[in-house]
């Protein structure tokens, strides 16, 4: 077999492991994601929780760099840095964990879990089930590719040039570390460099000390990716991705000038030298938790100092007025409250407006902007929820506590919205820009009777907020009706049009119906402030709204079924 097909055979094996790795964490990531960051959360409180859970979660994800990026949003609410180093540290262990794991004889299971993940795969109607099957399809494939692997390196070992190439190597351990380093970063992930490390020493082509190197060199370079993902985001979030690469770095320099002596004694508990590196590699790990664990609390302080929070350009738009001096006057903290929700609400206006920008002028670099102020949303949630949590527990009158009721409901609901601007919307409107997808005139007129009329309530919906007026509270449930009456009609017409063949191409119906979808969900949630005063007035039956009174006026509507007219 000629060089040129080993070396095609090779990578093949390594596009195919590092696909069956991405996989596998998307899959966990999507079914799990949320009890996993919901999970992360709550152990930052503890190091020691943080690094049990880091090291737990690693274990499903099989990326630390996914574990870091997970538990970064963390970082902008006031969760130590020592915390987030431990969670880290945490996460190295868990991925020598799963190297353990998938460096033992599991030829066997390969085509079991390929079998079942992609018979369940084909017949799942549920996503998460789905999203399950993919994780073992992408297990499956990463069997697969580890014994490509293996086989395409076999002849490597009677090829001059690749003898030559690792031979150069040994002896010369820092550079060792500095491949081992490139190879990581460039492939994102440690455990996929390591499984390819260990690959390559069963078939004899890297040497024991050259293996050595590596590994260290992959441990240095996974930290990258972290640092360079996190380089433009807040100190708070850059400090643990960087005191990770300097725990990293210090664990190098340690092993670095050993590594000879590591080689000559092999007392890794293994004759088989990809055993021997694979517990290397575990045994560096666990080494860097048991010395920089008990240390956190003084890296952590350390690391502020060194990346001290900075005064953002957009200070301005963060929570200003939650004045807890306030609370010994119940009806001035409540006007603090009602002052940042309306701020919160002024938020997500311009993020919807945003949104149907980058939708008019074909324009997906804007949406990055919705992507960052929803972090800001969700800082305003936060702190809101807070604040009006502290006053509630305050002795006083029942008309406040409800009145802190009220208040902290439409904070989550607007919170709601402003994860479905970010998470969904967004995601719609960037397909239909990137697939080039055309929308016909009358659904664009839909879209835009839709926005008009969400404009129009999100006004209302403050006014409704400030003066508790039940008018306009039942004007706002009205409104609410006629935009689902719209989307309804345009969703109808849109149908029309494909029986016609002069609606959207297939590709693109579904991305219109999530759209108007979208929209009614924001709008309602908007809308959801008039339920609890209009069923404290008692104008609410147990499902639906009363009658209206006689001189009330039906709300017209401006957009018909015919698709001429929308």
């Amino acid at each position: 077999m000629s060089g040129t097909s080993v070396l095609i055979q090779l990578l093949g094996g390594v596009a195919l492991l590092l696909f069956g790795l991405h996989l596998v964490k998307q899959g966990v990531i999507k079914a799990y994601g949320g009890k996993m960051r919901r999970l992360l959360g709550r152990s930052l409180s503890n190091r020691f929780n943080a690094f049990f859970v880091g090291m737990g979660v690693t274990c499903l994800l099989q990326s630390s760099t996914a574990t870091a990026l997970l538990a970064s949003s963390f970082a902008t609410h006031g969760v130590a840095t020592a915390s987030g180093l431990a969670l880290l540290l945490g996460a190295d262990v868990g991925t020598t964990i799963v190297a353990q794991v998938l460096t033992l004889d599991l030829s066997w299971l390969q085509p079991i879990v390929m079998l079942a993940g992609v018979g369940v795969f084909t017949r799942a109607k549920k996503e998460k089930t789905k999203h399950a099957a993919s994780i073992a399809i992408g297990l499956g494939l990463m069997l697969l590719a580890l014994s490509l692997i293996l086989q395409a390196s076999e002849p490597m070992r009677e090829s001059p040039l690749i003898q030559s190439l690792l031979g150069s190597l040994s002896g010369e351990p820092v550079l060792a570390v500095l491949v081992g380093v490139s190879i990581a970063f460039l492939a994102h992930s440690s455990l996929a460099t390591v499984l390819l490390i260990a690959a390559l020493s069963s078939s004899g082509v890297i040497a024991l000390d050259v293996g050595f190197g590596l590994i260290l060199g992959a441990n240095l370079g996974a930290a990258l990716p972290a640092v360079v993902n996190t380089s433009r985001a807040e100190p708070s979030v850059r400090r643990a991705p960087m005191g990770n690469l300097l725990f990293r770095l210090m664990g190098v320099l340690i092993c670095l000038p050993m590594i000879n002596q590591l080689a000559d004694h092999a007392f890794f508990a293994s004759t088989d030298i990809a055993r021997q590196l694979v517990n290397f590699h575990l045994l560096f790990n666990i080494g860097l938790a048991l010395l920089f664990l008990p240390w956190v609390k003084t890296s952590g302080k350390m690391m502020e100092r060194w990346l001290p929070n900075k005064e953002s350009p957009d200070v301005d738009n963060k929570p200003r007025y939650l004045d807890r001096n306030a609370f010994k006057t119940p009806s001035v903290a409540l006007s603090n409250s009602v002052r940042e929700v309306l701020r919160m609400g002024d938020l997500l206006r311009t993020m919807l407006d945003t949104t149907f920008d980058a939708l008019s002028t074909r324009n997906g670099a804007k949406l990055q902007s919705v992507k960052r102020s929803d972090d800001l949303v969700d800082e305003f949630h936060d702190k809101i929820s807070l604040y009006l949590t502290e006053l509630s527990r305050q002795d006083i009158p029942k008309k406040y506590r409800r009145r802190c009721y009220r208040i902290y409901a439409y904070t989550t609901n607007l919170e709601h919205a402003g994860d479905i601007l970010e998470c969904s919307l967004t995601d719609v409107v960037s397909k239909i820009i990137t697939n080039n997808v055309v929308l016909p005139d009358y659904e664009l007129k839909a879209i835009d009777a839709l926005r008009k009329y969400i404009n129009s309530n999100m006004e209302l919906a403050c006014s409704v907020l400030l003066t508790g007026d039940i008018k306009n509270a039942r004007a706002l449930l009205e409104q609410k009706s006629v935009v689902k009456d719209i989307e309804r009609r345009a969703a109808l017409a849109h149908q029309e049009g494909l029986r016609d063949q002069t609606g959207l191409p297939a590709e693109g119906s579904s991305l219109y119906l999530d759209l108007l979808r979208d929209l009614n969900r924001i709008n309602s949630h908007f809308s959801s402030i008039a339920y609890p005063l209009l069923e404290q007035a008692g104008e609410l039956r147990s499902n639906r709204l009363k009658a209206m009174p006689a001189d009330t006026k039906e709300p017209t509507l401006s957009v018909n079924a015919d698709r001429s007219s929308l």
